[in-house]
């Protein structure tokens, strides 16, 4: 049966957005990680704390196993500060191959590298016991899965150190974050904030996103009017904007830290609503995408809060496009590899990148607008499969 779908352009945003209220609330976030650690440092990037702690650890020269499947500015991160990156298999359901990174263990390895794909868990039991044995360090990349849990154990209390990206999950302007797990002490200074002319930029953005959500084709016409004024202003002030979600690691910004506003906008959050709201958005789109495109995860576990619905499909390509045209902003997600990682050799990984689409699931969208988005997906891939 076709789908019966409006006409109309839909707006949905690829990350939560800010509402102006957050600017002055406050709530409670201290009982979630990383908030809950006394080690917590912020960094304007995650990636930033990933640099520092090849460092920090000593990782310097040595090799580090990390996953085939990768964004690549992690690796990039590694590289840069020092560390060999060796990659490992990863399957095409997000599933590390423990056993793979077991034999590829040699006298170089420093540190086993853990990614947990999209708030869902990896095995970060079996990989802190594989790190144990062999006396190596345990890195946690928490930047995907920030409130996420494996039950009632929170993702980022395992590793030696643990990353979190809060921009990503949260309507902030940047922000990483690092944790330092175990006994040994550890002196990381706060680096200082990034200049305020780049946090209020990507807090206007953020407001205007809202607003265009919130307001319709009025919201639409303002946020656009505003864009405009925003790109005169820019090219006479010359504002240092420093782009969050970039692709590539970037030594000029490696000693950022994170805005204080951040902090304060992540304490006006109710993070157990946020992780309520996107489980029950994943859960809709599960149950309406499920028949046209089979799913990645079947199941969302317990404790998972998803940071969005991974849709696999054949032609990404054509799905990506009709999808942005309908105005979902939906992400092309990790098409590339790190170029030191040989496709050939991981062809689950490479597979992913040829199929995976990141379908936004975050607390801003209505189950009303998800139906809707829903639609429009389905739409769009049963026209790619003709």
């Amino acid at each position: 049966m076709e789908e019966v779908i409006r006409t109309g352009r839909l707006f949905v945003p690829a990350v939560p957005t800010l509402w102006p209220e957050m600017i002055a609330r406050r709530r409670n976030v201290a009982g979630f990680m990383p908030f809950s650690s006394p080690t917590l440092r912020y960094f304007y990037f995650a990636r930033n704390a990933i640099w520092l702690s090849v460092k920090m650890l000593g990782l310097e020269g040595k090799e580090i196993l990390v996953p085939s499947y990768h964004h690549g500015v992690e690796i990039e991160a590694l590289v840069d500060a020092g560390a060999v990156p060796r990659f490992y298999r990863v399957g095409s359901g997000w599933d590390v191959d423990v056993e793979d990174v077991r034999r590829r263990i040699g006298p170089r390895t420093g540190a086993l590298y853990l990614t947990h794909y999209a708030g869902f868990p990896g095995p970060w039991a079996a990989m802190r016991r594989l790190a144990d044995r062999n006396h190596l360090v345990l890195m946690e990349d928490c930047a995907l899965s920030l409130l996420s849990c494996d039950g009632t154990v929170p993702l980022g209390i395992t590793g030696d150190v643990a990353f979190f990206c809060l921009y990503k999950t949260l309507p902030v302007p940047n922000g990483g974050a690092m944790v330092i797990n175990g006994d040994k002490p550890y002196s990381v200074p706060e680096p200082p904030p990034p200049p305020k002319g780049s946090t209020l930029t990507h807090l206007a953005s953020s407001l205007l996103q809202n607003l265009e959500l919130r307001g319709g084709a009025a919201g639409r016409a303002v946020r656009a009017t505003f864009r405009g004024l925003s790109r005169r202003s820019n090219a006479v002030e010359r504002i240092g904007v420093v782009a969050t979600g970039t692709q590539h690691f970037d030594r000029a910004h490696v000693d950022l830290g994170m805005s204080p506003l951040t902090r304060r906008i992540v304490e006006a959050q109710d993070l157990p609503a946020i992780v309520e709201k996107r489980r029950r958005n994943y859960f809709l789109l599960l149950g309406k995408l499920r028949e046209v495109a089979p799913p990645l995860l079947p199941q969302l576990p317990a404790g998972v809060c998803p940071l969005f619905y991974p849709l696999c499909v054949k032609d990404k390509d054509a799905v990506l496009s009709s999808l942005w045209a309908a105005g979902i902003d939906c992400i092309d997600f990790w098409r590339h590899s790190h170029p030191a990682c040989d496709p050939a050799e991981f062809p689950e990984a490479a597979g992913l990148r040829r199929t995976v689409i990141e379908i936004p699931c975050h607390q801003d969208l209505s189950p009303e607008l998800l139906s809707e988005m829903a639609g429009r997906i389905r739409a769009a891939v049963r026209a790619s499969q003709r």
